[in-house]
């Protein structure tokens, strides 16, 4: 197996730095299932803060997260709406159906990530006890990489709102929408009862994610996330690497959206790859289906690696990546299509 010299697959391959294993080591911790950890409390206490919002609930990972959000909003045999390649919908599992018996309704995506206003009001539910009963509905942004403009989301929130439904983000990527828009994430997420935001992505912490939201919710997730098993002892040493990425990690996050401008640019140099400009961090290249198996072969025998399969790969970039790396994966890219036009 070769070893993978620029790790493109995701930006949750980030390893904590030396500063933050520091942090780490430091923290201060509690059990907090008894709810007295300091650190956990300290990071829940921002989070809270930082998005405006009554409460934060600090939990393993997104996946969840956003299950303890949706378990929260509905109750059994209810329905959220979501995009049909929502994370929460398509790539966690089921957990909503599986765990909360909870019914999902997927709607089709627009060209720019958005569903259509239309078909998120034609999906809502009647009253009528023939129908699972709508109860929230959830965006994702960023989304593929792309920012959701603030007044789409705040047009999904007036519907919400006319329907009496909740409205939950899945944020995990939140920080990068605000730092490539310039927006304070309390702005960003005004319109939301309950949001998601991932600690262990851009942000570089290892583990951890953080649902924030309107008290009443946060408390009922406590609970749900009890009973899922997410309940940590001295998640402090956890929290604490959180703690530090708020502190060093959000505004730096404008490096990986220029690395990735750069390496967009240079992989549209290429006549047989389509390149999606990216708004943040997140790059998806189209090609002919073949070519593309032999493409991704070839970039992991010579350490590079991305993720994708059928003709579209995704490039992802984060703080292990730097300019040095955004070089060497493209002298790879020119290698490889050097060899092929022999």
């Amino acid at each position: 197996m070769n070893a993978i010299r620029f790790d493109f697959r995701s930006d949750t391959v980030t390893r904590p730095s030396a500063d933050m294993r520091q942090a780490m080591a430091a923290a201060e911790v509690g059990d907090d299932v008894f709810g007295d950890d300091p650190s956990v409390n300290r990071l829940e206490q921002r989070m809270a803060a930082m998005l405006g919002k009554d409460a934060a609930l600090f939990v393993p990972s997104g996946t969840q997260s956003n299950l303890l959000a949706l378990m929260s909003h509905c109750g059994r045999g209810d329905e959220y709406i979501a995009g049909q390649n929502a994370h929460l919908y398509s790539h966690e599992a089921g957990g909503a159906a599986v765990l909360g018996s909870i019914q999902p309704q997927p709607i089709a995506h627009q060209a720019d990530g958005t569903m259509a206003l239309d078909d998120i009001e034609a999906a809502i539910k009647p009253d009528d006890n023939h129908y699972a009963r709508t109860t929230v509905i959830a965006l994702e942004n960023t989304f593929g990489g792309k920012v959701l403009p603030v007044q789409y989301m705040q047009s999904v929130a007036a519907i919400a709102q006319r329907h009496g439904l909740g409205l939950h983000l899945d944020g995990a990527r939140a920080f990068n929408a605000c730092v490539a828009l310039g927006m304070d994430i309390a702005v960003f997420t005004a319109p939301f009862d309950s949001v998601s935001i991932c600690l262990s992505k851009g942000l570089g912490a290892p583990v951890g994610s953080v649902l924030v939201g309107r008290q009443d919710l946060i408390d009922k997730a406590r609970r749900h996330r009890k009973m899922l098993g997410g309940g940590m002892r001295q998640s402090g040493i956890l929290a604490a690497a959180g703690l530090y990425a708020l502190d060093h990690h959000i505004e730096r996050l404008a490096e990986d959206h220029r690395r990735a401008r750069k390496l967009a640019e240079g992989l549209a140099a290429f006549a047989a790859l389509t390149v999606t400009v990216p708004d943040t961090n997140i790059i998806f290249v189209d090609m002919e289906r073949q070519l593309g198996a032999r493409f991704t072969d070839f970039l992991a025998s010579r350490g590079v690696g991305v993720t994708g399969r059928y003709g579209q790969q995704r490039w992802v970039t984060h703080l292990d990546v730097d300019d040095a790396a955004v070089e060497g994966a493209l002298m790879v890219v020119a290698e490889f299509f050097a060899v092929e036009a022999q």
